[in-house]
């Protein structure tokens, strides 16, 4: 009998019907994303996981879903040997690296989350993620293998956050044991697949000179910008940060919270944890959703009658979007100075109108919602993208109780010429102005007065006329 004939070796390159791979480039002579999507640049993926041969890579991940115990990096290692055997030294190290990724870290994501840059990381469905890095939305050449790799990570980033995420619960809201915050919606309530939010934190916390120098200003006149930023927070005002999604309220919120005297003992409140920052004397509450029979829950508005028993010289609340707004304003009545937090809000003048809409779910008639607010709140920072994407400073407000008993925020500051109405399309950038951009407006007396009252004068062009 003739022995059989050799079976031939395998294909160096995969054809593309084989082996989903996570990123978007082809094999060499195969087809390749365009370098744009709708005229969108893409960010190249990582090379090196998607060298990883997928079948090896599945057959090691089905291996250590049996353990008991979540994998580490050796169980991996040890697991890879008995399934693989001997490896080309580059294939191992690529096996291994997209095992370690999808079973502890966060699988393809991984490269996008590492580049420090990077601060939202968006999965709109297998095919289409994408990233900001502080300039707008860009795509990444980065795809999922199918739908159940992204169900399957987005359910187990939620586990490692202590959420639970499944038919039953399809999303959930969450912070990784890193930091990161994660929000995830699985299909089909997600209609065009699973969908993922992974915000970064930053290590560092930015100070305010990054802050306005990264974005509305800089040199001298941002100096008058962050000097104007400091005085408030100096004269202990109840200050509320407003802006839109991704306009950099919670980053502004902990720089001006790195301005507090190191004496001051701060109770901050947060719905998930987001906040970074780098001081003493902080005490931290983080709510919690409620169990799969429905109860346990510990709300913000728990924690904020919670927080003021426990002495706070300043009381932070990471983010007003409900109720709790009614225990935010009695707490800043209470004595309890210098309080901040942030809301949504799609313009400088529109705090008042939020603040009613909360208050109603709160029980609060308007007249109550206005008179709460107009004793609680001093000052507003309202900030937004501009042109090129970048997070600004669009206005400094304060807010006058009017002879109709109704709250107005009349602009003190603003980066467009208004008076006393929100300001309008983003533009390509802020007009040359005394204070970096920062016009002088309508109610720059009102927070003269009110800093000068509390032995606060603003900085140069802004300061005390009399």
């Amino acid at each position: 009998m003739r022995p059989a004939p050799p079976t031939p070796a395998p294909p160096t390159h995969a054809p593309p019907t084989q082996a989903p791979r996570f990123a978007d480039a082809a094999a060499p002579g195969g087809p390749r994303r365009p370098p744009t999507v709708s005229g969108t640049p893409v960010v190249p993926g990582p090379p090196a996981a998607a060298e990883a041969p997928a079948a090896t890579v599945a057959r090691v991940r089905d291996r250590l879903a049996l353990a008991t115990d979540p994998p580490t990096p050796a169980d991996v290692a040890r697991v890879l040997d008995e399934v693989a055997g001997p490896l080309p030294a580059a294939d191992r190290e690529a096996v291994g690296r997209a095992v370690a990724a999808e079973l502890l870290g966060a699988g393809p994501l991984d490269a996008l989350l590492a580049d420090p840059a990077v601060t939202d990381v968006l999965v709109n469905g297998p095919a289409e993620v994408w990233i900001d890095r502080g300039h707008g939305l860009e795509r990444a050449a980065i795809r999922f293998a199918g739908e159940e790799a992204v169900r399957r990570l987005a359910s187990r980033l939620a586990a490692a956050g202590g959420r639970r995420l499944d038919a039953a619960a399809p999303f959930a809201d969450a912070r990784l044991p890193d930091g990161t915050r994660l929000h995830a919606v699985l299909a089909p309530v997600a209609v065009g697949g699973t969908c993922l939010s992974l915000r970064r934190p930053r290590r560092v916390p930015v100070t305010l000179t990054e802050f306005v120098g990264g974005g509305t200003a800089g040199g001298a006149a941002g100096a008058s910008l962050v000097g104007v930023l400091r005085a408030l927070v100096a004269g202990r005002l109840a200050v509320v940060v407003t802006g839109g999604t991704g306009t950099g309220k919670t980053t502004l919120l902990a720089a001006l919270l790195g301005c507090v005297d190191a004496a001051e003992r701060l109770v901050v409140v947060e719905d998930t944890t987001e906040l970074t920052l780098d001081r003493d004397n902080v005490v931290r509450l983080q709510g919690r959703p409620p169990n799969i029979e429905g109860a346990g829950a510990i709300t913000q508005r728990d924690l904020v009658r919670q927080a003021l028993r426990m002495r706070p010289d300043r009381l932070v609340v990471g983010e007003v979007r409900g109720p709790e707004v009614l225990d935010l304003l009695v707490a800043f009545n209470t004595g309890h100075e210098g309080g901040l937090t942030t809301l949504h809000a799609g313009g400088p003048g529109a705090l008042p109108a939020r603040v009613e809409a909360l208050g109603a779910l709160a029980g609060l008639s308007r007249p109550e919602a206005h008179s709460l607010l107009a004793a609680a709140v001093h000052a507003t920072v309202h900030l937004r993208r501009d042109g090129a994407g970048r997070r600004v400073v669009a206005a400094v407000g304060v807010l006058r109780q009017e002879p109709d008993g109704l709250v107005r925020v009349r602009p003190a500051l603003a980066a467009t010429p208004i008076a006393g109405a929100p300001a309008g399309p983003a533009t390509a950038g802020p007009p040359a102005g005394p204070g970096g951009g920062m016009l002088p407006a309508e109610g720059l007396p009102w927070l003269r007065d009110l800093l000068r009252d509390r032995g606060i004068a603003l900085p140069p062009p802004f300061g005390p006329r009399r």
